[in-house]
């Protein structure tokens, strides 16, 4: 189910958690494809440090797919594929950081 307006604008702010409890981000913007009218991916700053240490200079952020999205609530779940992040050498990590 495809999130309203309101419900779009709330998602700023929320913390994003992997579904294995690891801390990755915080949502700054959300991005849309209007012509679908829908949320298509999650742009998150404060970014775990662990995480994203040698692929993003401090400061910058990173947009999760939306597809990853698996709860949102309190806070926003997201599925573990972010850890795989942390593996060096994995040629899959680029293609998640967008």
């Amino acid at each position: 189910m495809e999130p309203t307006p309101d419900e779009i604008t709330s998602l700023v702010g929320r913390e994003v958690y992997s579904n294995n409890g690891v801390f990755v981000g915080e949502v700054e913007d959300v991005r849309l494809d209007l012509d679908a009218e829908a949320v298509t991916g999650l742009a998150l700053a404060e970014l775990n440090g662990e995480l994203f240490r040698s692929r993003v200079q401090p400061g910058q952020g990173v947009i999760v797919p939306y597809r990853w999205v698996r709860a949102v609530g309190d806070v926003i779940l997201i599925n573990d594929v972010i850890e795989r992040l942390d593996v060096d050498g994995d040629e899959d990590a680029d293609e998640a950081v967008a």
